[in-house]
């Protein structure tokens, strides 16, 4: 009679299923796609259904908690609001760290999905707004739940601790500090390295794409207050204009990128939005520049924000406003991040691992076309852990065909029409995520 492991004496049922022969043979793809059927294909579709806004993953949070205990794992709720930290002792080793983000968007899903959310909640200005997984962090936690039973089951193939991470408001890019001002390394410990992986609609399904340097932006949010000596709209010679005096400034304001930053370094200063004014014949007094800065390095950051504030303050002095109605710049101080920065070493050394298990043609090496932020950067920047931060294919291959065909296009994330194929964006997760693990955590595959 086989002995159960002693974290399976509440659960038998589960720990039998988690410690099959099919769970312990060489073929790890069969046994998370056997798991896929069994128990993660419903969670997916659970998570999909009841997304919840950023900072109120309320729900959400006890249904990832409720899994990961039921695995074996310990697990602590309310860190950092709705954060969770689970956690697997194994023997001597590193600690190793794997995060999903759990929360959804404000949007309406017009997926056409049969399994379309319908769920709506009140947000934090009381308003009630519908509410949808258009950035795939349904298959983010679905896919921990799936890495936390094969480490589970295979415990005797490595050695060191395992931390999981569901991480809140990854939207609002908040929820990461959150966690790191409740003392996440001080309560539970710093990793040696670091893991997450981000579900990409514009990576085909079955394809992961892994790249040194910088897989996602900094980002900053930056406010102009234009002030301005408000008129009749008919006498302009007797005020100073505040929107003229602002679509210089956001003129002026893309020749920071274009003519001061390197050409080969990445930077995007964008105008989202312009207001002023209240009628027609009126010269304002007051216009509202809202921008959002990224960058790739912290030296670009500081140039672009500094060049920000020069262009601004200056375009104030060529119109005649006096030293006290110069355009104030606004950086904030919570909404924003540093650049998420893989460490070259361990993205080399797991970017062969994976090519030798999947073969080298598994990767998508298409250049970088935006320049997305996340908040992942917190948990890894400062004090610096080597990371590495991923991307698993969402979309069939077909779709792309298809829009090349000119039909139609692949949604994207954000979108209402967004959606992935969630068995081979799961399973995919789940298996590069346990060979990583295995890999760092001594004993490999």
């Amino acid at each position: 009679m086989r002995l159960l492991p002693r974290y399976c004496l509440g659960s038998a049922l589960l720990c039998l299923a988690l410690a099959s022969p099919l769970t312990r043979a060489d073929d790890l793809a069969s046994a998370i796609a056997a798991d896929y059927q069994q128990h993660l294909g419903e969670l997916f579709i659970h998570f999909h259904q009841n997304p919840e806004l950023s900072g109120m993953e309320n729900r959400t949070a006890a249904r990832l908690a409720a899994e990961l205990r039921e695995t074996g794992f310990e697990v602590t709720e309310g860190v950092g609001g709705t954060g969770l930290v689970a956690m697997l002792e194994n023997g001597p080793g590193p600690l190793v760290m794997m995060r999903a983000d759990m929360d959804g968007l404000p949007v309406e899903e017009k997926s056409g999905l049969p399994y379309a959310s319908s769920a709506r909640q009140v947000d934090e200005s009381g308003k009630e707004v519908p509410v949808m997984h258009a950035c795939g962090h349904d298959v983010h936690i679905t896919s921990l739940v799936g890495t936390a039973r094969r480490m589970a089951a295979r415990r005797g193939d490595w050695s060191g601790t395992l931390m999981l991470i569901g991480q809140p408001a990854e939207e609002r890019v908040v929820g990461a500090r959150m966690m790191m001002e409740d003392g996440l390394w001080q309560r539970f410990g710093q990793p040696d390295y670091a893991l997450a992986f981000h579900v990409a609609a514009q990576v085909p399904s079955g394809k992961l794409g892994v790249t040194e340097g910088s897989p996602y932006s900094g980002a900053d949010t930056v406010d102009i207050i234009v002030h301005g000596i408000g008129a009749h709209g008919a006498s302009p010679h007797t005020g100073v204009d505040p929107v003229v005096l602002g679509s210089q400034i956001v003129l002026a304001l893309q020749t920071v990128v274009s003519r001061e930053l390197p050409p080969r370094e990445a930077g995007v200063i964008t105008v989202g939005a312009f207001n002023a004014g209240t009628k027609h014949n009126i010269i304002s007094d007051r216009a509202h520049l809202q921008l959002t800065v990224r960058n790739d390095d912290m030296a670009s950051r500081e140039l672009l924000l500094a060049g920000i504030r020069r262009v601004a303050e200056n375009m104030g002095r060529v119109a005649g406003l006096p030293q006290d109605k110069l355009p104030e710049v606004i950086v904030s101080e919570r909404e924003w991040v540093p650049p998420t920065v893989n460490d070259a070493p361990l993205t080399r050394q797991l970017r062969e691992r994976w090519s030798e298990h999947f073969g080298a043609d598994v990767f998508d090496d298409s250049k970088r076309q935006g320049m997305g932020a996340e908040d992942f950067s917190f948990f890894t920047s400062d004090p610096y852990i080597p990371s590495t931060y991923f991307a698993v294919g969402g979309t069939p291959p077909a779709h792309f065909e298809r829009e090349a065909e000119g039909g139609a296009p692949v949604p994207s994330h954000h979108s209402p029409l967004f959606k992935i194929e969630p068995e081979a964006a799961v399973t995919l997760g789940v298996e590069a995520t346990v060979i990583a693990l295995l890999e760092l955590l001594g004993q490999g595959e």
